[in-house]
């Protein structure tokens, strides 16, 4: 192919290649293909049921929540009731809030307990029957007699109760209620409730937005509701002063502070690579060239993975953004390889160098590839985004090369003095250093082979995004003004459907009951009967026929006139002749209407993971065991174990990608040369896992991933420096500027304020710049110095 026919087809494919990307990329909605929300880089993995409670949980009930705190400079201890009922009244009349709740109105309350009290014969008394049912299997009565035992047990009951101070309250129910099903349940729930504020001189309100908290609408256009609601509020009374908390404020500071840290470190890295190109090459301004190899290789990764995922983590982009650092190997070792001869066409000097830059590239490509196959989504994500990215960038460099009329960048050289005194000098040199060398090659070796055994290791969710340290501040000091305190835990209890997670329930709270019976807890599902007791309900009912005799009777004797009891003997005759039936699930539909604010969140009997919430006035103690399927909500925020066994499939992904690596290199390249292009980036490796773990690090995830990267950026740099390590020639300059541009590149990311792209970035940086010092001192160790320059 002539020199013209070879510039033209290599700018029509680049120009093809980049009017594809553009117009593929012109046409995303960014706010729905790119996630911030922190929930997204867990998996929807039905073989862990916490992670569903972490998506109905926070995902679809608590993130939509914002609590506001108002207090009057001017009356510090006197909440400020009637602004809270007026902030809140103008939040509800906008269409972005579904509810806002001042907490000093018990009418959600009273609503509540009017429901719960109309269907208490519906609800409560198949769950009171089935326990006394049980009770008296216990006493070894024939069973005839289970009427008059239970209505003279009943009668025992109500007068024990009227004897106790809080039966006051409870007066005027008393005749429609005399088995006391009401006030039965408001002893199990004491430890539900919403705080009234006042204690600390604080007005609340409670409010609900409409649209996801992660997304614009649900942020912008929210705060700017709130903003203009308080400043209704400031107009009309300056001594006001709002606080307050949502997962959006935190959704928008961490999508502000990723979005200014991609560009923050975009900038850095070409700056590092630009700066060390700087030093290496003769003529700054032919960097140049380099730029669009890099832009087409981020290109080719974005078109990409958008491509392939309906939606990607921006930390995604954020690791991927340091792909610039890589992208520039191919283009430096094609740039910067001299051409043998002047007639040498570029096609001759390609083949020439096709062979380490295929083997470097397609290595590292299934290496990454296999990441695929995590079981984390992220991991996926940046396996196929820096896949992408590498193949963009050989493919790239190789036809933006192809157009240029003789590319070639030249190299300075340092310390090269011509004459046999320079050269005598030099051999003086390298055999007073070279024991010293092999000294730290063997220290090397000992750090390499003990150290990996003192790692400490721990993956934490929390790590995956930026840590905002005022709003955390805040939301606390707001959450704990509207209960949130370390002497309260919070348990979820769940099932595969509803009845096993009510059954679960019931398993949970008489576990908690014996474990602490001096505890108090409160559970809404416990309004609810279990399944067998709802459908046993009718028979045990039929059991009872003389039960209104035996019961007035019984009441008689302990002193009260059963004539008063009139409602409650109506209401039971009905519900002894038309027993409550149909579906077991449509019973909790039924207060769904009574169920505003907060009390909203304390059941979900929505699928694929119905929940009931129980508040336990406690500190959290031991674990409940496995059996009761019931996790501390303090348990769901760092998901611990979860992400060790995603370290651990981690683990097991990469170690199959470096087997196949280094086959595929054995395959390419005879044993001895294969073994050596092995043991420089595994070695790295090891070392670096050493030194950390002497250092007493503790590593997560990312560290491992990027080892994984390191490794497969070192392979490429053994594989370049082979040939001439094979001629005992010195490194050749594109590898020492390209490890040095990447070390710097992902040295960047240690300045990251997210903990795991920090780990991720200072553990390719230290594993790449040890496989360049080996590199560069291994024929000085061997005795085998180069005797030539490059």
């Amino acid at each position: 192919m002539n020199l013209r026919r070879q510039t033209w087809t290599a700018r029509l494919a680049l120009a093809a290649f980049a009017a594809l990307c553009l117009g593929w990329l012109g046409r995303l909605d960014y706010a729905r293909k790119i996630s911030t929300d922190v929930l997204d880089l867990i998996p929807p993995e039905k073989g862990s049921p916490e992670l569903g409670l972490v998506r109905d949980l926070a995902g679809n009930v608590q993130s939509r929540v914002m609590l506001f705190s108002l207090t009057d400079a001017a009356a510090p201890g006197r909440p400020p009731v009637a602004a809270a009922h007026d902030f809140a009244a103008a939040l509800a009349r906008s269409p972005l809030f579904a509810e806002a709740v001042p907490l000093d109105d018990a009418s959600g309350q009273t609503r509540l307990g009017q429901a719960i009290f109309a269907q208490r014969l519906t609800l409560l008394l198949p769950s009171w029957l089935g326990e006394r049912a049980r009770l008296f299997g216990t006493s070894g009565l024939p069973r005839e007699k289970f009427s008059g035992w239970l209505a003279e047990r009943s009668a025992a009951d109500l007068e024990a109760y009227l004897n106790r101070p809080e039966a006051v309250a409870m007066q005027e129910f008393i005749p429609q209620d005399p088995l006391l099903l009401v006030p039965r349940l408001l002893d199990r729930a004491r430890a539900i409730g919403s705080p009234a504020g006042g204690s600390s001189g604080a007005a609340l309100v409670w409010a609900r937005i409409n649209p996801s908290p992660l997304s614009d609408a649900g942020q912008g256009p929210v705060f700017a509701a709130v903003a203009q609601a308080a400043a209704d509020l400031h107009t009309r009374d300056p001594g006001l002063a709002l606080r307050w908390t949502g997962v959006n404020r935190f959704a928008a500071a961490s999508r502000a502070r990723i979005e200014s840290e991609i560009k923050m470190l975009n900038v850095l890295s070409l700056l590092v690579v630009a700066a060390v190109a700087a030093i290496l090459v003769r003529r700054i301004w032919k960097l140049l060239h380099l730029a669009p190899v890099i832009l087409c290789s981020l290109l080719g990764a974005w078109t990409v993975s958008t491509l392939v995922f309906s939606r990607l983590h921006i930390l995604v982009f954020v690791i991927g953004s340091l792909l610039s650092g890589v992208a520039v190997d191919y283009g430096f070792y094609i740039y910067m390889q001299p051409f043998l001869q002047p007639e040498e066409t570029y096609g001759a000097k390609l083949r020439r160098l096709l062979k380490p830059l295929l083997a470097s590239c397609l290595t590292t490509v299934i290496g990454f590839s296999l990441l695929l196959w995590s079981d984390l989504p992220l991991i996926r994500q940046i396996g196929l985004f820096v896949s992408a990215g590498l193949l963009s960038a050989l493919g790239v460099a190789i036809l933006y090369f192809a157009q240029l009329r003789r590319p070639f960048l030249e190299s300075r050289t340092f310390g090269q003095r011509p004459g046999p005194s320079a050269g005598r000098g030099r051999r003086a040199l390298r055999t007073r250093v070279r024991p010293w060398l092999r000294a730290a090659a063997a220290a090397a070796a000992a750090i390499a082979l003990l150290g990996p055994w003192r790692l400490h290791w721990r993956d934490d969710i929390r790590e995956l995004d930026i840590p905002a340290r005022e709003l955390q501040a805040n939301d606390a000091a707001v959450r704990a003004q509207f209960g949130d305190a370390s002497d309260r835990t919070i348990y979820l209890t769940y099932g595969d459907t509803l009845p096993a997670a009510r059954r679960h329930l019931e398993d949970f709270l008489a576990y908690a009951a014996a474990a602490d019976p001096g505890a108090t807890f409160g559970s809404l599902g416990a309004v609810f009967p279990t399944e067998d007791d709802w459908r046993a309900l009718p028979s045990r009912l039929g059991q009872l026929d003389g039960f209104r005799d035996d019961f007035g009777a019984a009441l008689g004797r302990h002193g009260f006139a059963p004539e008063s009891f009139g409602p409650f003997f109506t209401a039971w005759s009905a519900v002894q002749q038309d027993p409550p039936a149909g579906p077991y699930d449509a019973l909790y539909g039924s207060l769904a209407p009574a169920l505003s604010g907060p009390l909203g969140q304390l059941y979900s009997s929505r699928p694929p993971l119905p929940w009931f919430m129980t508040i336990v006035d406690r500190p959290a103690g031991p674990a409940p065991p496995a059996a009761l399927q019931t996790v501390g909500v303090d348990q769901l925020q760092s998901l611990d174990n979860l992400f060790t066994r995603y370290r651990w499939s981690a683990l097991r992904l990469s170690a199959v990608g470096l087997v196949l690596i280094i086959a595929s290199v054995f395959a390419i390249y005879p044993a001895r040369r294969g073994l050596r292009i092995a043991l420089i980036p595994a070695g790295s490796c090891f070392f670096v896992f050493g030194l950390l773990g002497l250092c007493g690090q503790t590593l997560n995830l990312f560290n491992l991933l990027g080892a994984f990267l390191g490794v497969c950026l070192s392979h490429n740099y053994s594989i370049f420096s082979s040939d001439s390590a094979q001629a005992r020639q010195p490194i050749p300059v594109p590898v020492r500027l390209s490890a040095l541009c990447a070390a710097g590149s992902f040295g960047v990311l240690s300045f990251s304020h997210i903990p795991v792209v920090h780990a991720l970035g200072l553990t390719v940086a230290l594993i790449v710049l040890t496989a360049l010092a080996a590199i560069e001192l291994e024929p000085f160790v061997r005795g085998e110095a180069p005797n030539a320059p490059a």
